[in-house]
C-alpha cells in the first residue's frame, strides 16, 4: 500500500512537470508568434529612405503608369461607345466652342422667336399684391422703404 502511494505520487509529480513544460512551451510559442507579427508590422512601416533621385525615378514610373491607365480607359470607352466628353472636357479640347454661341446668334441675325403661348397669363398666376394685405404698412419699421 505504501509502495503504490509512492508510485502514484511520483507519477503525479512527473505528469504535473510535463503539463507545466507544455504550458511554458505554448506560452513561449505564443510570445514568439506575437514577436514575429510585431516585426512584420514594423517592416511594413520601414521603407527605403526618400532621396531626390529615388523620388524622381518613382515619379517618372508613376506618371507612366498613370498615362497608360488613362490610355487604356480611353480605349475601353471608345470601344464601348462611351466617348462622350463632359462640357468641361469639350471646352478644354475645342476652344472654338467659347464663341460658338455668339457666332450662332450673329448668323441668325439676332432674331429670336418667342412663343408666348408657352407662358401663362398674368391673371392666372394668383400674385398677392402688397396693397391687398390689411397688415401692410409701407412706413412701418422693417419695411423695404427704409
Amino acid at each position: 500500500m505504501v509502495m503504490i502511494f509512492t508510485l502514484v505520487t511520483a507519477v503525479q509529480e512527473k505528469l504535473n512537470e510535463i503539463v507545466d513544460q507544455i504550458k511554458t512551451r505554448r506560452e513561449e510559442e505564443k510570445k514568439q508568434k506575437e514577436k514575429e507579427a510585431e516585426e512584420a508590422e514594423k517592416k511594413l512601416f520601414h521603407g527605403t529612405p526618400v532621396t531626390i533621385e529615388n523620388f524622381l525615378s518613382w515619379k517618372a514610373k508613376f506618371d507612366a503608369e498613370l498615362l497608360e491607365m488613362k490610355k487604356k480607359r480611353m480605349k475601353e470607352e471608345e470601344q464601348a461607345g462611351k466617348n462622350k466628353l463632359s462640357g468641361k472636357q469639350l471646352f478644354e479640347t475645342d476652344h472654338n466652342l467659347d464663341t460658338s454661341d455668339i457666332q450662332f446668334l450673329e448668323d441668325a441675325g439676332n432674331n429670336v422667336e418667342v412663343d408666348e403661348s408657352l407662358f401663362q397669363e398674368m391673371d392666372d398666376l394668383e400674385l398677392d399684391d402688397a396693397e391687398d394685405d390689411p397688415d401692410y404698412n409701407p412706413v412701418a419699421p422693417g419695411s423695404d422703404s427704409d
